[in-house]
């Protein structure tokens, strides 16, 4: 019989996040080079972790074609220079790609089959829009197994809308306006900057550095997002104000067992608990975190109270709200993405689930009266992911 052995979270890493299209910084740089650089600046801040100590690297990607295709996890391995006796694999799970990516290789870890392993996720939806080239079965429409808005994430948000009257416009909008303001105040306070891997880029005007998120809106105001249209519905709720955009990024983490970690003289940032996927109709796909959390909550024996923090994927305001009045949080609950989220920071798709863990880890170091948080998101196609995780750091004291 295998032992189970703890996984710990050693360390993680992204680019930071552009936005897609023409206009972005990354509309240059190719999707596998985003990685293999998120990866690089990773393994270079760990100089004592031994590479072919590595035992598997997964790499998520929603559009797996181009530069997204060809088993990005071992073509990313290869190319940052990791011994070739290192294998890797790609990982689709939409928007859930880069947790799907940590959870497994966590279940490897558990088991004993790996010591080491690298998760990560990439999308560049300016070289490839989210379905492009997908050739969804007939059956889905002919037999009505879901809607025809099921494959359009922005008409699932508005029927979250119609589910619940009291998950207003305006509330969203309140709730997309603090996602600004607290990513900017990150930033001003240098909160963000440790973890990002700046990357070379190339415009018309010639070679640059990223080095920050580019869809930031500091400028933001009630009044400007109630004003936008509303491009899913007319007379709708959902806006490019309250969503996240649609943007280019990388992110990487080292996960490791515990044993091995304290081997190798690696400190752990983090420590699972326990997680959880659940699936829901298609056509309410934001409401996907609900199920999976509780569901993560009874495997690790625990209450929403005991969670201390929560990092959650704003792919639209109305989906986070829906998780807050479920287990009767406050919009403004100060646990709730402390350095702002997706809506400003920009989603991604399937590297989004490492960013919210790089946070969370960030923040725990900080509060040590914290013993659990949670990274969870929702999931295109009526699914949620949810990953409870625990504070190394934790001290038992209760907060000044």
């Amino acid at each position: 019989m295998a032992e189970r052995h703890e996984v710990v979270f050693v360390d993680g890493v992204r680019t930071p996040f552009g936005r897609a299209g023409e206009k972005g910084m990354y509309w240059n740089t190719r999707a596998d080079d985003l990685v293999v650089k998120a990866m690089v600046g990773l393994l270079e801040r760990n100089p004592d972790v031994p590479r072919d100590r590595v035992d598997e690297v997964a790499i998520a990607a929603t559009t797996q074609q181009g530069d997204q295709g060809l088993t990005l996890g071992r073509t990313a391995a290869l190319l940052a220079g990791l011994p070739k006796s290192v294998p890797g694999f790609a990982i689709d799970r939409m928007c859930a790609g880069a947790m799907t990516s940590v959870t497994t290789l966590a279940g490897g870890i558990a088991f004993g089959a790996y010591d080491l392993a690298l998760a990560g996720g990439v999308e560049h939806m300016g070289r490839h829009p989210m379905g492009f080239g997908a050739d969804p079965n007939p059956r889905f429409l002919s037999e009505k197994l879901v809607s025809g808005e099921a494959l359009n994430m922005g008409s699932t948000a508005e029927r979250i809308h119609d589910r619940f009257p009291l998950l207003t416009k305006e509330r969203s909008d309140r709730y997309a306006l603090a996602s600004q303001q607290k990513a900017a105040a990150a930033y001003d306070n240098g909160k963000l900057q440790p973890d990002l891997i700046p990357v070379s880029i190339r415009s018309e005007s010639g070679w640059g550095l990223a080095t920050r998120d580019e869809a930031l809106r500091p400028e933001t105001t009630l009044e400007g997002l109630a004003a936008l249209k509303t491009p899913f519905r007319a007379h709708g709720r959902v806006t490019a104000g309250n969503a996240s955009g649609l943007n280019d990024g990388a992110t990487i983490s080292l996960l490791a067992s515990e044993t091995v970690a304290k081997e190798l003289g690696l400190s752990a940032k983090m420590t699972l608990v326990s997680f959880a996927f659940a699936g829901v109709e298609p056509e309410i796909m934001g409401l996907g975190p609900v199920p999976s959390t509780e569901k993560a909550l009874r495997k690790a024996g625990l209450s929403i109270t005991d969670i201390g923090l929560f990092e959650l994927n704003e792919a639209f305001a109305v989906q986070v709200l829906s998780l807050l009045d479920h287990f009767g949080i406050a919009d403004e609950d100060p646990r709730v993405n402390q350095w702002g989220g997706a809506i400003a920071i920009g989603h991604p798709l399937a590297s989004s689930g490492v960013r919210l863990m790089i946070q969370l880890a960030a923040q725990f170091k900080e509060q040590p009266h914290v013993r659990y948080g949670l990274t969870a998101m929702c999931v295109g196609l009526g699914q949620g992911g949810s990953v409870i995780w625990e504070n190394p750091y934790f001290d038992g004291k209760k907060k000044k």
